[in-house]
């Protein structure tokens, strides 16, 4: 994603429950396990901050109060995907079964929608020179890229004694090398390398600790103070470092500050991510469903937002203002939804979650 860091979101998954509000994953051999109500909420409602995060984006040199919740939200939104994404990568052993999920479930749509975004932008943007490089990831599909490699790293992840300051330490030193390679977004993916190994180190009594009721009351105070800091920090704080893209000294810092920045803002984001998720509802509401179709919004809302600057539609003067920047949202919040729904999961299921069998071989069969 331009700017960011999304949701993206992770591939669908089986999601084993959480706690004794939702419904426990069936353990009867045939039977197909029951996702769970929350996670699947969390990833909905992540989704639809990240597409309200890309539609604000225009309209942020002209409203500060619109400065100051892109900057909240682009602060935990991406972080609450990733943490999710390492919880659920708990299992993932280098096994050839994960093998085969990880290259269709995550490479091979890297690929795809790779080349539909530089095909898409060199038309959209008037750009006929640009060429497909899958090792220049495109707008949103720098998260497929990272994920990759993410899950690669895994079984490591998951022998090491200090999993998490040994990843904050690698973080702070890509925020070092202002020449660190540009392939596959390598700055950017080391720098969000402790939300995912986080998520590793996850169990479920983690996030029903969050979710208890104090937590939500707290949760309120603290969201209403991080956005009266925003809004005081927009003309004093770059935003860009919640995006961790760049090195310190590219964001205009000394070099010290790279790894000073790494471990407030991880504070920072956790902390945020900490007050969502408290306030996910745990049950199953109208929008569960849709969680398990994220990934589909995550990589074709782009399209739509690419759309937006080709033909202009922020070009008109009440769209700047409090009436078009709601709407903007709204337009958002609802585009994303439909791109999660059902009909279009099926329609595009052979590129976001396509059926590879027949390119591998088959297993040996288990002795019994």
């Amino acid at each position: 994603m331009p700017d960011s860091l999304t949701p993206a979101a992770p591939p669908a998954v089986p999601l084993p429950a959480s706690d004794a509000g939702t419904r426990r994953a069936a353990t009867v051999s045939g039977r197909p396990k029951q996702r769970d109500a929350f996670f699947d909420n969390a990833k909905y409602l992540a989704i639809v901050l990240v597409a309200m995060g890309h539609a604000w984006e225009p309209l942020r040199s002209g409203s500060r109060a619109v400065t100051a919740l892109y900057t909240v939200v682009y602060a935990f939104h991406m972080p609450a995907f990733i943490v999710i994404s390492g919880y659920f990568s708990r299992g993932f052993d280098a096994s050839p079964r994960k093998i085969k999920r990880l290259i269709s479930g995550v490479a091979v749509p890297y690929v795809v929608f790779e080349t539909a975004y530089s095909l898409y932008t060199r038309w959209a943007e008037h750009v006929p020179d640009r060429q497909i490089s899958l090792l220049d990831p495109l707008y949103l599909t720098w998260f497929l890229a990272a994920l990759f490699i993410w899950r690669l790293t895994t079984p490591l992840w998951e022998s090491v004694r200090w999993p998490v300051p040994f990843a904050l330490g690698i973080a702070a030193l890509a925020t070092l090398s202002p020449s660190l390679g540009g392939d596959l977004d390598l700055r950017r993916t080391l720098q969000f390398l402790p939300y995912f190994v986080l998520g590793l180190c996850l169990r479920p009594e983690h996030f029903r600790l969050v979710r208890r009721r104090e937590v939500r009351v707290l949760a309120v105070s603290v969201f209403a103070g991080a956005l009266a800091v925003a809004y005081w920090a927009v003309p004093r704080f770059d935003y860009a470092w919640f995006f961790h893209r760049d090195s310190a000294v590219e964001l205009g810092a000394p070099a010290w500050y790279g790894p000073v920045m790494t471990l407030a803002l991880f504070g920072c984001s956790l902390t945020l991510v900490a007050c969502f998720l408290a306030w996910v509802p745990g049950r199953r509401t109208w929008f569960t469903v849709l969680g398990a179709g994220t990934l589909y919004g995550y990589l074709l809302h782009g399209f739509v937002a690419v759309s937006a600057n080709r033909w202009n539609w922020y070009g008109p003067a009440w769209v700047h203002g409090p009436l078009g920047e709601i709407t903007v949202t709204l337009v958002a919040a609802v585009v994303v939804t439909v791109l999660c729904t059902p009909p279009v999961r099926r329609v595009l299921r052979f590129a976001v979650e396509p059926r590879l069998d027949r390119a591998f071989q088959r297993e040996p069969a288990r002795p019994a």
